[in-house]
C-alpha cells in the first residue's frame, strides 16, 4: 500500500512511511510540516495532505475488497485465481468490474430466462457455430417459452447481460467514451423563462474531456433544479462496432443473435452504467477544483492584513434602520452601541455628526470599520467628511458572512444581550482588527469566496476547508492570553473541549505566565501539550521562547547555544551578530537535524513574528457609489474579492461586484486567474458592460 503511495506522488517510501507513522500516532498536519522536518524530509502541508488522503482511500478500498471476498465467498463462488485477483487489485473501478458478475442485483431479465431454462441456448449461440437457430431455439418452447422468437429473446437477454459484464467490453467502451465522449446540455421543454438563468446552456455540447469544472457544475445545478438534461455520450454505433469487433466472431444465424445481443447490452446496460461512471468521475474533477480555488481564496482572505490591537469603532450600515454604531477596545471587547441616521428618510446628519465625534473622543478610537453592504458608499463619506479631534484612518470591510455569525450560536454566548445588529457591527469592527480569528468564527462556506461551494461534495468541502483554517491558524500563531475558544479550536492538537478548559483555566487562574502551564488545564495530557504548544504564544512571558514559534522541545538546543556564547536566551535573541557566528552543524542530533536548526534560527531572527502584511487604507472612486453611476470606458480603483477558474470578482464601491473574465485578465493567455491576482488586491479596472436589467458589470484589466 505504501508503495503504491510513494508511486502515485513521486515521493519516497521512507518518507511515507514516517508521515503515515506520525499520522497514526496522532500529530496534525500543521505540527508535522513545521516540527518533524527530519523524519518526513522536509514535506510540505499539501504533500502531507496528500499522503494523508491518498492512505485513507487505500483503506476504503481494502475495506472494499473484504466486503467483495465475503460476499462472493458466501456464494460458493470465490477460487484462489480469483482471490489473488482481487487482493492485487489497487483500482477502484477495475475492482468492481470483477465483482459485476457476483455483485447480488434485483431480478434481471436474463435471471428470468434463466429460470425458463434457456441458459444452454445462449451458451449454443454465443459459440457462434453454424446452426439452424430456429430448430435449435424450438426445442426450448414450453408451457414458459411461447415461441422460438420468445426463445431467441431470453436467450439474447442472457448474452447481453455477459456482455456487459465482461471487463473487455467495459473497458472497450470506456476508452471510447475517455476520447469522444461528449457532454449535451439541453433546456427542458417549457422551462425557458424560468430558467433563464441558465440560458447560456440551454443548447451546449462540447467534448467531455474539455468541460470545465465551472461549466461542468453549473449544468448539473440547472438538471438538478429542473431546468436543463444532462447527458454524457460518444457516437453509439462506434461503440457498438467496436464490440461487435470483440463479440461477433463469424457471419452466420447464431452470430447474427450475437450481433443483436451486443446493441441491446451496450444501449440497454453498458452505456447507462459507464455514462454513470464518467459523470462521477466529471464530478469527482470538478469538486476537487472548485474545493481548490475555494480553499485558495480562503486562505488568502483568512491571511489578510490585520489592523491589530486598536481601538476600533464599527459601523454596520443603512437606510432606513439606521447605521448600527459599536466602540470596541483594543482586546475586541464591546464598550458601547448605539444608532445614528444620517440617511435618508430621516436625515439626522447633524446629529449623527455630533454623536460620531463624542464617541471617538470618548472611547479614544483609532480607527473605523464600515460594513460594505446596503448604504456603505453614502456611510463612508458621511464618515470621511467630519472633522475628529485625532488623525483617523477609515476602512471599508467585507460583510460577507456577517450576518450569519450574528444569528449563530457562536454570537449569541459572546452577546446574550444583544440584537443581531449590535453583533454585527462588531463582527466587522474585529475583521478590521484580525481577520482570522473573527472569520474562524464563521462557516467557511459563507464568507463569499469560491465557486459552487454548495453543489460539490459537503463533506470534502467542509475537511478541506478545516484543513485551510487550520493551517492559516497556526502559521500566524495565536495568542494564548486572549485567543477566543473559536480560534483556539484549530490549534494544532487542541479541539471543542480542550478549548473551551484553556478558556475556563484562564478565567479561574487569571492568564498564563508560561506554556508549561498548558499542562495544568483539565486533559491536557503530553501529546496535546506536545501538538499545540509551539502554536500558541505567551507576549510578556518570563521565557522569550514562549512568545515564538520555537517548540518547547527544542529549548535546551537554544539555552545550549546561549550558554556557548556566555549570554542569556534573551541576550542572544536580541544579538544578531552573535548568531550569526553559530555553528549549526555543532547542534545536530538524532533528534534535531539542520531543518529545524534552520527554523529555531529563523525565529529567533523575529520572535513570534506575524507572516501577515500591514493593513493600508484604500480609496474607491469617490463618484461612485451604484451600479448606475457606472458609464462604459470608466477606468476604477477595485479590490479582489473572489476568484474563480472562469475569472475574477472585483469589488469597485458599489453592491454589485463586477466580473472580470478570465480572458480580460491580461494581454496574454491566462489558464490560472492565480497567476495574475490575488484576494485584497488593489486593481485598475475599466468598465466594459453594464447590465442594469441583470444587475451585472462586465469589466477589463486590460486597460493599456
Amino acid at each position: 500500500m505504501l508503495n503504491i503511495i510513494s508511486n502515485n506522488l513521486n515521493i519516497s517510501l521512507r518518507q511515507v512511511e514516517n508521515t503515515i507513522k506520525l499520522l497514526s500516532e496522532g500529530a496534525t498536519i500543521p505540527f508535522i510540516s513545521r516540527y518533524r522536518k527530519e523524519m518526513t524530509g522536509n514535506l510540505d502541508e499539501i504533500q502531507i495532505a496528500a499522503i494523508q488522503n491518498q492512505h485513507t482511500k487505500l483503506c476504503e478500498l481494502t475495506k472494499r475488497k473484504e466486503t467483495i471476498l465475503t460476499t462472493i465467498e458466501e456464494q460458493g463462488k470465490l477460487t484462489d485465481e480469483l482471490r489473488s485477483q482481487i487482493e492485487q487489485c489497487y483500482d477502484a473501478i477495475a475492482l468492481e468490474d470483477i465483482y459485476l458478475p457476483f455483485k447480488p442485483k434485483r431480478r434481471t431479465r436474463a435471471e428470468i430466462a434463466k429460470e425458463k431454462g434457456l441458459e444452454p441456448l445462449a451458451k449454443m449461440l454465443m459459440k457462434q457455430n453454424d446452426l439452424d437457430v430456429c430448430s435449435v431455439a424450438n426445442r426450448f418452447v414450453s408451457n414458459e417459452i411461447e415461441s422460438e422468437d420468445d426463445a431467441l429473446k431470453g436467450a439474447r437477454d442472457i448474452m447481453a447481460e455477459w456482455i456487459s459484464e465482461s471487463t473487455n467490453a467495459r473497458n472497450a467502451v470506456r476508452n471510447i467514451f475517455s476520447r469522444e465522449a461528449i457532454i449535451s446540455s439541453k433546456v427542458i421543454k417549457g422551462k425557458e423563462e424560468e430558467g433563464n438563468k441558465y440560458r447560456d446552456y440551454f443548447d451546449l455540447s462540447e467534448p467531455l474531456r474539455r468541460c470545465s469544472s465551472h461549466r461542468y457544475l453549473a449544468m448539473r445545478r440547472g438538471e438538478s433544479e429542473g431546468f436543463l438534461k444532462v447527458s454524457i455520450s460518444p457516437e453509439d454505433d462506434h461503440c457498438i462496432e467496436r464490440l461487435n469487433r470483440i463479440f461477433v466472431r463469424t457471419d452466420n444465424d447464431c452470430s447474427k443473435q450475437v450481433n443483436l445481443s451486443v446493441a441491446d447490452a451496450y444501449k440497454r446496460l453498458i452505456k447507462p452504467s459507464i455514462e454513470n461512471e464518467f459523470a462521477g468521475i466529471q464530478k469527482e474533477k470538478s469538486d476537487t477544483e472548485a474545493i481548490r480555488v475555494f480553499a485558495e481564496n480562503a486562505q488568502q482572505l483568512l491571511l489578510a492584513p490585520p489592523l491589530g490591537q486598536k481601538r476600533v469603532m464599527g459601523i454596520d450600515p443603512g437606510y432606513r434602520t439606521g447605521c448600527k454604531v459599536v466602540c470596541l477596545d483594543n482586546q475586541g471587547n464591546l464598550l458601547h452601541n448605539e444608532t445614528i441616521y444620517p440617511h435618508p428618510p430621516k436625515n439626522e446628519k447633524s446629529l449623527a455628526t455630533r454623536k460620531i465625534q463624542k464617541l471617538v473622543e470618548q472611547y479614544k478610537i483609532e480607527a473605523i470599520a464600515i460594513g460594505n453592504g446596503t448604504a456603505s458608499r453614502e456611510t463612508e463619506h458621511f464618515i470621511q467628511n467630519i472633522r475628529y479631534d485625532r488623525e483617523l484612518k477609515v476602512f471599508v470591510v467585507s460583510e460577507n458572512g456577517a450576518s450569519i455569525y450574528s444569528a449563530s450560536k457562536v454570537a449569541r454566548e459572546e452577546f446574550p444581550d444583544y440584537d443581531v445588529t449590535v453583533r454585527g457591527a462588531v463582527s466587522i469592527a474585529r475583521r478590521l482588527m484580525d481577520p482570522l480569528a473573527e472569520l474562524v468564527k464563521i462557516d467557511p462556506k459563507s464568507i463569499g469566496v469560491g465557486q459552487y461551494q454548495h453543489d460539490v461534495d459537503q463533506s470534502r468541502l467542509k475537511q478541506t476547508l478545516d484543513q485551510t483554517v487550520e493551517s492559516c491558524v497556526n502559521r500566524v500563531g495565536v495568542e494564548l492570553n486572549t485567543a477566543s475558544k473559536h480560534l483556539l479550536v484549530y490549534v494544532s492538537g487542541l479541539g471543542p473541549q480542550l478549548a473551551q478548559n484553556i478558556v475556563d483555566y484562564r478565567t479561574e487562574n487569571g492568564a498564563f505566565s508560561s506554556r508549561n502551564e498548558l499542562l495544568n488545564v483539565a486533559k491536557m495530557g503530553k501529546k496535546s501539550f506536545e501538538q499545540c504548544a509551539g502554536f500558541l504564544r505567551i507576549n510578556g512571558a518570563e521565557n522569550p521562547l514562549d512568545n515564538s514559534a520555537v517548540h518547547p522541545e527544542s529549548y535546551h538546543v537554544v539555552e545550549r547555544m546561549a550558554k556557548d556564547c556566555q549570554v542569556s536566551v534573551k541576550e542572544l535573541i536580541e544579538n544578531k551578530t552573535l548568531r550569526e557566528q553559530i555553528d549549526l552543524n555543532q547542534y545536530v542530533s538524532e533528534k534535531i537535524g539542520l531543518p529545524t536548526l534552520t527554523d529555531i534560527m529563523k525565529e529567533l531572527d523575529k520572535p513570534g513574528r506575524d507572516p501577515r502584511k500591514g493593513i493600508k487604507v484604500f480609496m474607491f472612486d469617490p463618484t461612485i457609489s451604484k451600479i448606475e453611476d457606472l458609464k462604459e470606458g470608466q477606468i476604477l480603483p477595485g479590490l479582489v474579492t473572489n476568484i474563480t477558474n472562469f475569472g475574477v470578482f472585483v469589488d469597485v464601491g458599489i453592491k454589485e461586484n463586477g466580473l472580470v473574465h478570465i480572458s480580460q485578465l491580461a494581454d496574454k493567455f491566462i489558464n490560472d486567474p492565480t497567476q495574475i491576482v490575488r484576494i485584497g488586491q488593489e486593481v485598475n479596472v475599466k468598465v466594459l458592460e453594464v447590465d442594469l436589467t441583470r444587475k451585472r458589470v462586465a469589466l477589463t484589466m486590460r486597460i493599456s
